[in-house]
């Protein structure tokens, strides 16, 4: 496996947190599970693979330009053959420049992204598909986004608020009072809890976890502490706390997981 981040260009660094090519030679079949991360994802399928993904109590083969939605329990994935992909990683609040839906309604699943947006992320895909050279591929995915900003830049106040109240929540993760953030940010809690919904697809608290949980799983990646000290520096207040929300959003325990890293997950790690 051969997996390589991409910064976007300066115009872009406040939307797209990265862009990844991850390729495989492999034609060997593995299952895994997708934790939630926070963000949402576009995905190129631009190889021969085939990738399928949990839908109830069976699997379906995921569209070649997927849309992820916001991942908030474990999802189960199936992979078979050779792949190369081109994936666009957004800030928890930026896919809302790009998409004309509130977001909430992408939740928990994988969507075509051609039946979205239509024919123009159709001829990227294609285009995506004739050149080989991964540069010149970042250059036509950043040139697909700049025309989708600069035709949205009306959602920008509202979407820059958001922002704004995301990394108040990250600077303390232990904070739980939405009135006193509803405060600081001059709204009301309840239009606070809306606002955030609407551009994320995530109610404040189920930000705040994700996040936990995401500074959590780095931490055990290092494996430089006891399970212990990982629950209080991820912002839990005791230990039973944090394994209940771990379990939530990966199917086992902290020890359990730190026993069996998976290859996907030590990829979205990164």
């Amino acid at each position: 496996m051969d997996f390589k981040h991409f910064l976007p260009s300066p115009v872009l660094s406040a939307y797209v947190k990265h862009y990844y090519i991850f390729e495989s030679d492999s034609d060997t079949e593995f299952e895994d599970t997708v934790f939630p991360s926070g963000d949402m994802e576009a995905i190129f399928n631009l190889g021969e693979g085939i990738w399928e993904s949990a839908v109830g109590d069976e699997y379906l083969k995921t569209p070649k330009i997927e849309l992820w939605g916001q991942i908030t329990k474990p999802l189960p994935i199936k992979s078979k053959g050779r792949h190369t992909m081109l994936g666009i990683k957004f800030f928890t609040h930026s896919a809302a420049y790009f998409f004309n839906d509130e977001i909430g309604v992408f939740n928990d699943h994988i969507f075509d992204l051609g039946d979205i947006l239509g024919s123009p992320v159709k001829t990227l895909h294609a285009q995506l598909l004739e050149t080989k050279d991964q540069l010149k591929r970042i250059e036509l995915v950043e040139f697909f986004l700049l025309k989708r900003l600069t035709g949205n830049q009306k959602k920008s106040f509202k979407v820059d608020k958001v922002a704004n109240i995301l990394t108040s929540i990250k600077k303390n993760p232990a904070e739980n009072n939405l009135g006193n953030i509803a405060t600081k940010h001059g709204i009301t809690p309840r239009y606070l809890h809306k606002l955030i919904y609407q551009h994320t697809g995530l109610s404040p608290t189920s930000f705040n976890k994700i996040n936990r949980f995401q500074f959590s799983l780095k931490l055990i990646a290092k494996n430089e502490m006891p399970l212990t000290s990982v629950a209080y520096s991820s912002g839990y207040f005791d230990q039973s706390h944090f394994i209940r929300d771990f379990k939530s959003f990966t199917g086992v325990t902290p020890s359990a997981y730190l026993e069996n890293i998976t290859p996907v997950n030590q990829l979205l790690m990164q």
